[in-house]
């Protein structure tokens, strides 16, 4: 919501979530303009935060995004704090306020962000204007990654086809689980050279998704998968795509004695793995479906020593 001049006169102007609209203030005055301001943002029906996101949630399920659980999931913890407020009385102090709650609720400063960046990208959206937000700041990227005598336990540890595939695929491919969960058939193509894996549906870029080769072990794999596929989904079980593994993975992580290993950890490990053979940031950010190389720096310059050999070649 925001001042705008039209014909001589300052006028309120706001989108409702299908078109833009205005409002008179009955004045060419702007001092005065801005007090009845104030009044028409307590009195607008579809001012609040909640309305916002109500719009934001809708165009979403329109959408059918395949991420509406954990947009839901985090409306649902930011609702009692944002919901009923107008999103310009959203400030700094107030969301410090909701990150001490959240800690006390035993949320880590990770998931805080990520819900607050919703709420950021839903008013964003709405083009909802007036809003501050502060974020905790960005804790250490995790060191946690496997070796590959945790991997071959891990992977050992498999009891169905399903959960092997999905731990060969998320090694060999460094895909998120929502993405692996949601390969299809048609984008694994075995007659390319070499065959790749394409981890995006070709809509609009997507975190994450890249299209990637594999490695002879996953080709492998893959292709005795193929043989005995009963629906288009490559991660399957009775016929039906599995939407999530995360009740399988833990089992599977809690056979092989592995602490601290989640899906995203194969990710991590696959980054480490392509660093330690000499595979360069550029190439390892490219690989993971980095849209910003500053995030493959952040994460993973850590691990690439290569590159400091001749620095240290100076200290000799």
């Amino acid at each position: 919501m925001r001042l705008k001049l039209y014909q001589g006169k300052w006028n309120v102007v706001w989108h409702d979530g299908k078109r833009t609209r205005r409002k008179s203030l009955g004045t060419a005055d702007r001092d005065t303009a801005e007090r009845r301001f104030k009044d028409v943002r307590i009195e607008a029906p579809d001012e609040t935060v909640a309305d916002a996101v109500a719009l934001y949630l809708k165009d979403k399920l329109d959408q059918e995004a395949p991420s509406l659980d954990a947009m839901d999931f985090a409306w649902l913890a930011l609702k009692a704090t944002f919901g009923h407020l107008r999103p310009d009385q959203i400030d700094p102090k107030l969301c410090r306020t909701y990150a001490r709650k959240r800690r006390s609720a035993g949320r880590k400063d990770a998931t805080i962000i990520k819900e607050l960046s919703f709420l950021r990208t839903a008013l964003k959206w709405a083009k909802r204007d007036g809003a501050e937000f502060e974020m905790p700041e960005q804790p250490e990227p995790r060191e946690r990654y496997l070796t590959k005598a945790e991997f071959e336990r891990l992977l050992n540890a498999c009891q169905s086809p399903h959960m092997r595939l999905f731990v060969l695929l998320a090694l060999s491919t460094g895909g998120r689980a929502s993405a692996l969960c949601e390969l299809t058939w048609d984008r694994v193509f075995f007659d390319r050279e070499p065959p790749a894996i394409q981890l995006s549906k070709g809509e609009s870029r997507r975190k994450g998704r890249a299209t990637v080769p594999m490695t002879a072990r996953l080709r492998k794999a893959l292709e005795a998968a193929y043989g005995l596929r009963t629906c288009d989904y490559v991660i399957e079980y009775g016929g039906e795509p599995v939407k999530s593994v995360k009740t399988g993975f833990r089992r599977t992580c809690a056979r092989a004695k592995l602490k601290g290993v989640s899906p995203h950890v194969l990710r991590h490990t696959c980054a480490v793995w392509m660093i330690e053979g000499g595979a360069s940031l550029a190439e390892v950010g490219q690989f993971l479906g980095h849209t910003d190389l500053k995030t493959t720096y952040r994460v993973y310059a850590r691990f690439s020593t290569a590159g400091l050999a001749k620095a240290a070649k100076a200290l000799e």
